[in-house]
Parts: structure tokens; sequence; C-alpha cells
């Protein structure tokens, strides 16, 4: 698969040695679209505001890029802090090629058509109304695959915003439209790539879940504004005979760091269990890098654990050191595992927790070293009012435990 892949960026960026143009991304408003499977458009929109930075746009959310690189008749769009990235060739004002992520060997095809500021297309008024809540099951009926899901979403005419709330995380900034009794989202962030169709009534929806082009999955709904999700803070616990969190790893320097370190006793502690290529785990380290600035000098700690799927160690601090820089993150993130994101195999490096559900977790750790509470998943700032709610309960708990 790495040689097939080799092979098509060189046939992707070699180009005639007469050609003289200089070709350079246009200002102005992109329609972009990956295929996923079943021939599928999952759409997003970016705006050009300059030959070297661009803007992607989900819903509220708007992603600067500043890394645009060009050889010959080819650009190179890498996304801030993720892995992938887009490589297109020139096709007069618009853009054909792939969406890469290397380590995971993916390859999307992908275009990008100028001057298209439409996310989708409508071809029929809406005749359904999606806003509220949604007591959602994806893959119901597949032991494997089978999970609950919170929807919430809002609508204005035909325009649908909102996101799917899971036991794991939020599928972040959904944004899309109702063409007559079909509704219709997608995202696209650099690291993940999601579209999200169903056809609706009244209370019920039925539809399907793409991610870029290696997974579908069914998914139903039906509206309940009372429907809630398992607490949080019950999911992942300590074993039965232990109070305390105990690891040893590697920092960007090689330097082994324990939270039996000088710089962590009588502090409260929070150890965040991420990877730098999750999305909810970017969304959680601007939240911590900022509170973390807020409090370090009341007692407070935050140590990031990195369970990195990219298959050198090389790669993996490269990639942390990537995350830190661009947020400006000050806290340690030390290297807990590289060459996989296997959730088993993280729980064997913590074998102190009966599971390692969800990128992130957060581990709540009190001034006598003792595990307060653990929190599986982050509600993001895609989910309005529940991202309010997070950040009110974090900031308090961690406040009466530096109050102990």
């Amino acid at each position: 698969m790495r040689y097939a892949l080799v092979c098509l960026l060189l046939v992707i960026l070699t180009s005639c040695e007469s050609e003289k143009k200089e070709y350079k991304l246009k200002n102005g408003t992109y329609r972009a679209s990956l295929e996923t499977k079943d021939n599928v458009k999952l759409p997003f929109i970016f705006k050009v505001e300059s030959a070297t930075s661009l803007k992607i746009f989900n819903a509220e959310e708007v992603i600067d890029v500043d890394e645009i690189t060009y050889r010959n008749d080819s650009v190179f769009i890498q996304a801030p802090v993720f892995e992938g990235y887009l490589v297109a060739k020139f096709e007069g004002d618009n853009l054909k090629g792939h969406f890469v992520k290397e380590s995971l060997d993916r390859v999307v095809p992908f275009i990008a058509e100028y001057g298209k500021s439409n996310r989708f297309e409508v071809s029929s008024s809406p005749s359904q109304d999606v806003n509220g809540t949604w007591e959602t099951t994806f893959g119901k009926g597949d032991p494997d695959q089978e999970y609950i899901a919170q929807g919430i979403f809002k609508q204005e005419n035909e325009k649908v915003t909102g996101t799917f709330r899971t036991t794991t995380g939020d599928y972040r900034y959904l944004e899309g439209v109702m063409d007559g009794n079909e509704m219709k989202l997608s995202t696209f962030d650099g690291a993940n790539a999601y579209l999200f169709t169903a056809i609706v009534s009244d209370s019920t929806m039925e539809g399907s879940f793409y991610s870029g082009n290696h997974y579908k999955q069914p998914f139903e709904a039906k509206r309940n504004s009372s429907f809630e999700l398992p607490s949080a803070d019950e999911l992942t616990y300590l074993k039965a005979g232990y109070d305390q969190l105990e690891f040893t790893f590697p920092d960007e320097n090689g330097k082994m760091v324990s939270l039996s370190d000088e710089r962590f006793k009588e502090k409260v502690v929070v150890v965040q269990i991420m990877g730098t290529w999750c999305p909810n785990c970017l969304d959680e380290s601007k939240y911590f890098a900022e509170f973390y600035d807020s409090n370090k000098d009341k007692g407070f700690e935050v140590i990031g654990l990195a369970f990195e799927y990219v298959k050198t160690q090389e790669k993996a601090f490269n990639s942390i050191a990537r995350l830190k820089e661009r947020l400006d993150i000050k806290y340690p993130i030390l290297l807990a595992q590289y060459g996989t994101s296997d959730k088993v195999k993280a729980q064997e490096k913590l074998p102190m927790l009966n599971q390692v559900l969800s990128y992130p977790t957060s581990i709540f750790i009190d001034k006598t070293g003792k595990v307060r509470k653990i929190h599986t998943g982050f509600n993001g700032p895609a989910t309005g009012t529940k991202y309010l709610e997070f950040k009110e309960d974090f900031e308090a708990f961690v406040g009466s435990l530096l109050d102990e």
C-alpha cells in the first residue's frame, strides 16, 4: 500500500518540464468534495485568502490553514496539527487530487470547484424540521458495531447545524441542509471527514454515517427531548485494589516522567489520555492549555499521555511537538504508545484502569495522589450547552480539590 501511495503522489506531482505557467490558488471560495463509499460525495467549503493561507468552514468553526506549498502544477494543503493533507493538480481554477493520511495508508479522492459556496445543493424546500434532541443508535443489531448517541440539531429554513454526542465524544461541528425530507450534514477538519444523510419524518430518521471512504454505518433516531447519555464519570474507573495511577513515559526530550516526580507532589493533577490525531482531544487540549495557564501557580498540573498511531517514535514526538507549538501548550505531553491507537493496548499501559474507552479521558488526582474522578470523552464546543456544563463542572471540581 505504501508503494502504491508513493507512486500515486509521484504521478500527481509530475509535470512537463517545459510548462512555464506558475500555478497558485486563486483567492475566493471553493466547494470541495471527498468521495466516500457508494460514490457519495462529502462536501465542505474553504476560502482562499492568499496563495499561502485559507480557511475551512464547518458551521461556527473556522480552521486557519497556513501550510500551503506548490510543486510544478500541484498544491499541498497541510491541515494544522493533524497529519492529513490535501494534494491536488490544478485543472484551470479547479483542483483534482486526494486527501491523504499516510500513517493509516488512506487515500480519498478529492475535487474542489472554484466559485461555488453552497455546501449542499438543495432541490426542494424543507418538509421536516429537525430542531431538538434525538435519541440515536448507530449500527443497531450488530453487537460489534452498535452504540448510542444523542443528536442535537438546530434548523433555520433549510440550514441545519449540530452534532452527535456519543459516550466517547462528539462528532464536532456538523453543517448541512434539509432538502425536502432528507437531512445532509458534513464536516472536514483535516483529521476526520464525516457525512451523515437521513430520511426524516416528524419523529424519526433513518440514515447512513460515512467516515472518509473506509467506513459506513447505518443509524436510526427518534425525537426524545429527555434522552441523556450515561454519566461520563462512571464509564472508566480504577480496578479493585487500586486508588492511585502509576506510569513512567518519556517526554519529547527523552526524559522519563512519573507522577511521583517532585513537580507533581502535593498538587492537583489532571492526567489527559489523548492523541494528537484526535479532534476531540484537540478541542480539550485548547481548553486545558488555557485553564492551565490561569491556574498553574495555584498548585495545579496537567500531564498529557499521547497514544499515537504513527509508525515511528520520531514521528510521534514530532506530532506532539507540533500540537504543543500550535496550541501553545505548556504542560508536559508524554509519549505513552506509538504504532497504534488501539484502546486495548492502551489499557495495557495503564493496567489499573478497567478500560480505555475513549480518547480523550481525563483522570483527576488530588494532592495526596489519589484518583478522585475519571471523566470519559469530552463535550466539545460543537455541543453548545453541554460544553458550557462540562467547563462549569470541571472548574468546580478542580477548585474543590485545590481547596482541600
